[in-house]
């Protein structure tokens, strides 16, 4: 019997052989996985494509003529793929210890063995019409409540674990979206139970149905589907091609405006999600300190109080003035500006509230928020009322579904007093943005907005898959390789320079050098426009800049100088990669043309000079240096300058002079080293000697490094007349 990792390994085998068409192969490897597996089924469809493929090499032997060859030999490779995930599947269902395998291998009851989708359907309407129904004892809902979300949960195990629907299946499945019954609660866990079982095993029908259910009229669900018709394309990109009927369905929804639409949207908003991480760790580390240090300030300030006088009610409170100072504001503001961009900025609140009983059941991680759930109803029914400011956060856009479970639950653990202090973590803007809908359709509007639902929930799905207690269980999409422009069946949508400019645009905000260089780059092969083309090229040119990639980078930077010349940004950054690719005379020429637009930059300044040095032109280097100290106050780098230059130049007392200040200042080991080298040329061994050791001392005793740089100036030493047979006795020495 072979291990869980064995079957994954040699099933991977497969997908690469036929993901290279070496459907020959593949067949071969199938057959020896298909000896392990108990399905005679599957071994009977093996066989039978093994002879159809047998049977089309020979005719194409024979030269036999056959324009459906192709469309045959991608037929072949899609069979087979799908005949390699079930007998995956069914290895794995006599091994695994994942959840996933456990609901498979678990015997039905003799009841729920009958219940197929069609009488699913017809119990959930019946759930439905009966909530739905006034004047119901408490006691009575609660339990149909609880009876409903079994049923519910049964559909989605039913559904997840569903490796491939048949026809029937797949009409009781659209009789679904027909139906007038069926609440949009239950259409969104069942939307995302065949997500999941999609993410296990590839199946056309359920795709097909992902699709349709776009089309369907209530926009949770239609956002939900297309999200997860998002994640199934990403998941299988290599394989939608070979299915004709989906290729045209597609196809088709591609020409409606707001498919189009909703589909680069949900894009960014998935590339988005991947920042979530490190807004997480800004919000923990830099946003939730500065606000609890402001809160804290203004908590000691009301420690001891009086009855307030009029000079008193007429004081500006100084402690705005520090709140501004503080930089709270500017924190406040820019999780103002992330929210606005749809960035996740809750996760670091939420995350250590996913502990409740509820989210041990795997399908409510996907439930929708509502005060029909009977874990919501059993709380509300015990209390006499509800905070009217807490039911509008939970209405509203802000949260995703869970989060608004967790707060629920959260909350109402807490006292009153406890209750009011939570509700006041919000920032004032989201209080008065709630209040001020209270009694309008603003909030119901904003919430029901189709980005505002899809954002919610991908912020769902970034939970589940971070911090579920099955999460390793789950192939975490968001820890991948989000290129959604390349799916052939997504091309004609994301791969425009309107979509692509904006994906290129976020990944270069997010400082996402790698990616937003290789879109910068697909930009530039579908043409950039004339208006923006500097501004892309000299773009591309950074994030190349940035990778280190400094040939390529000149070469981006030249094509905007071509197109607009003399740009001071441009020159700069051109003459920065000649210099750290050491093309010296180029770089000069640069720094040349930006002395002329700012001759007083001490920074262009102080590279001229080393431009000039580096070039050997050590007098005209030395001038610039003093023009360098001449400019700043203490410039150590300037007396680094002269003090180099001087000792090249011959100069020792000069540069003697000016290495005594920078040791006198903020020395380096190398300042000592140098120092030691000028006092050598001088003549002065012994004062080199203590400079040399003083060197090593300040490098922390490590004498290989020392003899590492001073092997570096040897030639340099040799240049001023030190004998070579002198230095190893001077390495002696100290």
């Amino acid at each position: 019997m072979m291990d869980e990792k064995t079957v994954n390994e040699q099933y991977n085998h497969i997908c690469t052989l036929l993901e290279r068409k070496r459907l020959k192969e593949a067949l071969v490897q199938l057959e020896s996985q298909l000896w392990q597996a108990p399905d005679w089924e599957l071994k009977n469809q093996l066989e039978q494509l093994q002879t159809s493929y047998q049977y089309m090499l020979e005719y194409m032997r024979q030269g036999a003529e056959d324009p459906e060859r192709w469309n045959l030999h991608k037929k072949l490779i899609a069979d087979t793929w799908e005949i390699a995930d079930r007998s995956r599947i069914l290895m794995l269902d006599a091994i695994s210890s994942k959840y996933y395998h456990e609901v498979r291998r678990t015997p039905k009851s003799a009841t729920l063995a009958t219940y197929n989708l069609t009488k699913i359907t017809k119990i959930l309407e019946c759930f439905n019409e009966i909530l739905s129904t006034e004047n119901q004892a408490s006691k009575d809902t609660e339990e149909q409540l609880k009876r409903h979300e079994e049923t519910l949960k049964y559909l989605f195990l039913q559904t997840w674990t569903n490796t491939g629907w048949t026809s029937q299946e797949e009409e009781a499945a659209q009789g679904m979206l027909l139906s007038e019954q069926i609440s949009m609660e239950d259409l969104c866990v069942f939307t995302s139970s065949i997500m999941l079982s999609l993410m296990e095993c590839f199946d056309t029908r359920k795709i097909i149905w992902l699709l349709d259910a776009y089309k369907y009229p209530q926009t949770h669900v239609s956002q939900r589907a297309l999200v997860s018709l998002l994640i199934i394309l990403h998941i299988y990109k290599e394989r939608i091609g070979l299915y004709p009927g989906l290729q045209e369905k597609i196809a088709s929804m591609s020409e409606l405006t707001a498919f189009r639409k909703d589909v680069a949207q949900i894009y960014r908003q998935m590339l988005l999600c991947q920042e979530t991480e490190k807004i997480d760790k800004k919000m923990r580390e830099e946003i939730i300190p500065e606000m609890i240090k402001n809160t804290s300030a203004y908590m000691r300030s009301m420690r001891f109080g009086t009855e307030e006088n009029e000079d008193e009610n007429n004081d500006l409170n100084p402690d705005w003035e520090s709140i501004e100072q503080s930089g709270l504001s500017e924190k406040l503001r820019e999780m103002s500006e992330l929210q606005l961009e749809g960035a996740d900025i809750y996760m670091s609140s939420f995350a250590s509230l996913k502990n409740y009983s509820f989210f041990k059941e795997v399908y409510n991680w996907f439930y929708p928020f509502t005060e029909k759930h009977s874990e919501i109803f059993k709380i509300q029914n015990k209390e006499s009322g509800v905070n009217q400011f807490l039911k509008l956060i939970l209405q509203s856009g802000f949260f995703s579904n869970s989060d608004k479970y967790s707060f629920f639950f959260t909350i109402h653990q807490l006292t009153g007093p406890q209750q009011n202090m939570m509700i006041g973590q919000l920032t004032e803007q989201q209080e008065a943005e709630l209040m001020e809908s209270a009694n309008t359709e603003k909030l119901k509007k904003y919430s029901d907005q189709p980005e505002v639902i899809s954002n919610q929930y991908l912020h769902d799905l970034y939970r589940f898959f971070k911090l579920s207690v099955r999460r390793q269980e789950f192939r975490d999409i968001f820890k991948e390789k989000l290129d959604l422009h390349h799916i052939p069946l997504l091309k004609e949508i994301l791969y425009t320079e309107e979509v692509l400019s904006t994906i290129a645009n976020f990944y270069f905000q997010k400082e996402r050098w790698e990616e937003a260089t290789e879109v910068y780059q697909e930009l530039e092969k579908l043409g950039f426009p004339a208006e923006n083309a500097v501004q892309y090229y000299q773009k591309l040119g950074f994030t190349l800049q940035k990778r280190k990639k400094f040939a390529d980078a000149i070469g981006a930077y030249r094509k905007a100088e071509i197109l607009k010349e003399d740009n001071i940004w441009n020159n700069r950054h051109l003459a920065t990669c000649y210099r750290l690719t050491r093309n010296f005379t180029a770089a000069l020429s640069y720094y040349r043309k930006i002395e002329e637009a700012a001759p007083n930059d001490p920074n262009i300044v102080f590279q001229i000079a080393s431009c000039l040095f580096e070039l050997g032109e050590n007098e005209e280097a030395l001038n610039y240096f003093f023009k360098l100290d001449f400019m700043e106050n203490n410039s150590v780098k300037a007396w680094r300058g002269i003090g180099w230059c001087s000792f090249v130049c011959r100069k020792y007392e000069q540069s003697m002079k000016y290495y005594e200040r920078i040791i006198g200042h903020k020395p380096l080991p190398i300042d000592y080293m140098n120092a030691g080298h000028v006092a050598w040329a001088m003549g002065n061994v012994a004062n080199a000697a203590v400079f040399y050791g003083k060197a090593i001392t300040a490098n922390g005793g490590n004498r290989e490094e020392f003899l590492s740089m001073f092997e570096k100036d040897k030639n340099a030493l040799l240049e001023q007349g030190i004998r070579e047979e002198e230095i190893p006795l001077m390495l002696d020495l100290i």
